[in-house]
């Protein structure tokens, strides 16, 4: 996606100092255009493209009601925790204490640990949903977009989740450009372009670096990401965060050719395709150590490079779903891909 920076995100982006697990941005340094060059009214209304759909928003939303962390996140880095009602997220997803957004998490309240659902956000007071497929959004418990319409509630969807016509399967693009596609367009809704620009920029300098230090040609490790399941395996194909976190990093995703995002393969695939490097999501009830154990016990994976080599790499959830700390995933996957060739 082509990205052109005014001059004054440009500015910010050289002040950036970039952290272990992305860029670190006061709000006050992202306000839209420039205070005092217009009145805050005059950027409305605004229509932006989500998901191949165009809507049309009068104002920025005041009461945002967000699912999960990586989505959470997305709004604490874009500086917006004042437009928010509170956020919904179990409390499987790490230590949020260091991260870069910890302000964000003190100053936002945590609605619910548990599942996201209509009438959680209508007692929240919400004005926009911020969720997506498999991400808070279900049709099966009939809490859609155009269920919240029905209640006065807009919504938008995550980029990554996005459907691609065929069926339930989801995504459209590739899932850093989902991350930019979200920043800008949540920059234009509530009227901070300018930071969600200098954040783009940063994420993809860092992401560049990380690129050309990283393994190339016939150094690639074939690699597998396991996030759950012991009978068949739950995985990333080529639309779900995994898959770009892998490429860029240096690695080969075993199932790239599977054009979905979040799904299952079978045993047989991983054992025949014979990955070099596994990649665990850790997150939920069952710790990485335990997937570990389970990987490296299963018989049918013994002869796998990965498992008789022992190279497994743990990354949390939040750094494999679409979030901002995608670029620093990338950045630590490659450093560690490279010391199991050195």
């Amino acid at each position: 996606m082509q990205n052109r920076a005014r001059p004054a995100a440009l500015a910010l982006a050289l002040a950036f100092a970039l952290t272990g697990c992305g860029a670190d941005v006061t709000p006050e340094e992202g306000r839209g255009k420039g205070e005092g060059t217009r009145a805050a009214d005059s950027h409305y209304p605004v229509t932006i493209e989500n998901c191949g759909e165009k809507k049309t928003y009068k104002r920025a939303p005041q009461r945002v009601v967000t699912n999960d962390v990586g989505i959470t996140e997305i709004m604490f880095a874009l500086g917006l925790e004042d437009h928010m009602a509170g956020y919904v997220m179990p409390d499987d997803k790490g230590d949020l204490t260091t991260v870069p957004w910890k302000g964000g998490y003190q100053k936002t309240k945590w609605l619910s640990k548990k599942q996201i659902n209509k009438e959680l956000v209508l007692d929240a007071g919400a004005d926009l949903v911020f969720a997506g497929w498999n991400y808070g959004f279900n049709e099966g418990e009939g809490f859609t977009p155009d269920a919240l319409e029905e209640v006065g509630i807009d919504s938008y969807v995550l980029s990554e989740s996005c459907r691609n016509g065929q069926g339930t399967a989801r995504g459209v693009m590739a899932p850093l450009d989902a991350l930019y596609t979200d920043l800008k367009n949540l920059g234009t809704l509530f009227d901070v372009e300018d930071r969600a620009d200098a954040l783009i920029t940063s994420f993809r300098k860092q992401v560049s670096q990380a690129q050309a230090k990283a393994l190339k040609g016939a150094e690639r490790p074939r690699v597998f990401l396991y996030d759950s399941g012991q009978d068949k395996p739950f995985t990333s194909g080529a639309y779900a965060g995994p898959h770009d976190i892998i490429t860029k990093a240096g690695g080969d995703n075993i199932t790239k050719d599977v054009k979905d995002s979040w799904t299952t393969v079978g045993w047989e695939t991983v054992v025949a395709r014979d990955p070099e490097v596994i990649v665990i999501n850790n997150y939920g009830d069952t710790t990485a150590d335990q997937k570990r154990k389970f990987l490296t016990s299963y018989k049918p994976l013994a002869n796998v490079s990965a498992i008789k080599n022992h190279r497994i790499v743990v990354l949390d959830y939040v750094d494999l779903v679409e979030s901002p700390r995608n670029p620093a995933a990338i950045s630590s996957l490659a450093a560690k891909l490279r010391s199991f060739r050195s």
